[in-house]
C-alpha cells in the first residue's frame, strides 16, 4: 500500500517564498535634514530699503456750532463746500479726495430738573491724497486758514504697486543665496539645488517717528484774512520697506 503525500498549499508557499526577498530590499528613510551624501542648508534672507515716499495723505475736519440746528447745519454745509472747492482747485496734484464721516449732535445742559439743548455741533471729515508734493505745503496752510477747519497730516506712504516692494524682495533672495553659498564654502562644499523658497512677505512701509511727523493745525475761530498764509515747507519723510524669505538648498558633501 502506497501513501500519498499531500501537495503543499499554493498560497502559503508563495507567501513563504516571497517573504525573504521583500525583507532583503533596503527602504530609504527620508530625513528632514538631508543625507550625508546630499546635506541640506536652510537660511533666511532679509532686505531693508529706505526710499522716497510716493504719496501724501492729509485729513481735514470742518466744524460748525450754533444755537439753532438748521443754522449750524447750513454753516457746516457752506464750510464743507469751501474746503472741497479749495482741494479740487489743485487739479491733478490731488489724486483722491473723499468724505470720511459726518456728524451733528446737540449739546445738552441741565436746567432745574430737566435737560435743555444749549447748542448744536457738527463736523465733516475729509481726506485728500496728493502725488505732487510741491503743492502740499500751500494746500495745507490754505485749508488751515479756513473758518473752523482743522488739518492733520501729512502721512507719507508708497503706492500699493510701488517698485520698491519688488526691489526689496529681490534683494532678500540675493542675500539668501549669498548666505547659503557662504555656509557651503566654509565646509568646502558648493550648492547643487534649491529645494524651497518661502516668501515671508514684504511689510508695509514703516516710517521712522511717524507720530512725530504728523502736523496738526487747530481750527481758526474766524474766517481767514484776505492775505494768504505762507506755505509750509514740508520735507517728505523716507519710507522703510522690508522683505524676508526662507530658502533651503542641497549641497555637496562637506570636506571635514
Amino acid at each position: 500500500m502506497t501513501a500519498e503525500v499531500p501537495a503543499p498549499d499554493s498560497a502559503s508557499a508563495s507567501v513563504s517564498d516571497s517573504a525573504p526577498a521583500a525583507a532583503s530590499v533596503p527602504v530609504p528613510v527620508p530625513t528632514a535634514f538631508g543625507t550625508p551624501a546630499a546635506p541640506r542648508v536652510a537660511v533666511i534672507g532679509e532686505a531693508r530699503l529706505d526710499v522716497d515716499p510716493e504719496i501724501a495723505r492729509i485729513g481735514v475736519t470742518v466744524s460748525a456750532r450754533g444755537t439753532d440746528r438748521r443754522a449750524a447745519l447750513d454753516d457746516l454745509t457752506r464750510r464743507n463746500a469751501a474746503a472741497l472747492e479749495l482741494i479740487r482747485s489743485y487739479g491733478d496734484a490731488v489724486e483722491k479726495v473723499g468724505t470720511g464721516a459726518f456728524a451733528i449732535s446737540p449739546e445738552l445742559t441741565r436746567s432745574g430738573r430737566g435737560e435743555r439743548i444749549r447748542a448744536y455741533r457738527g463736523s465733516v471729515y475729509l481726506t485728500a491724497e496728493l502725488g505732487d508734493f510741491t503743492e502740499l505745503g500751500e494746500l495745507t496752510t490754505r485749508l488751515a486758514d479756513l473758518e473752523l477747519t482743522r488739518v492733520d497730516g501729512p502721512w507719507w506712504a508708497l503706492r500699493p504697486d510701488s517698485p520698491a516692494y519688488g526691489e526689496a524682495r529681490r534683494a532678500a533672495v540675493r542675500e539668501a543665496v549669498q548666505r547659503a553659498r557662504a555656509y557651503a564654502e566654509a565646509l568646502g562644499a558648493r550648492l547643487t539645488a534649491l529645494l524651497e523658497l518661502a516668501d515671508q512677505g514684504a511689510e508695509h512701509p514703516v516710517p521712522y517717528g511717524a507720530h512725530d511727523s504728523v502736523l496738526r493745525m487747530a481750527p481758526a475761530a474766524v474766517a481767514g484774512s484776505l492775505e494768504s498764509a505762507p506755505a509750509l515747507d514740508l520735507e517728505p519723510q523716507r519710507q522703510t520697506v522690508q522683505a524676508q524669505v526662507t530658502a533651503r538648498f542641497l549641497m555637496t558633501p562637506p570636506q571635514l
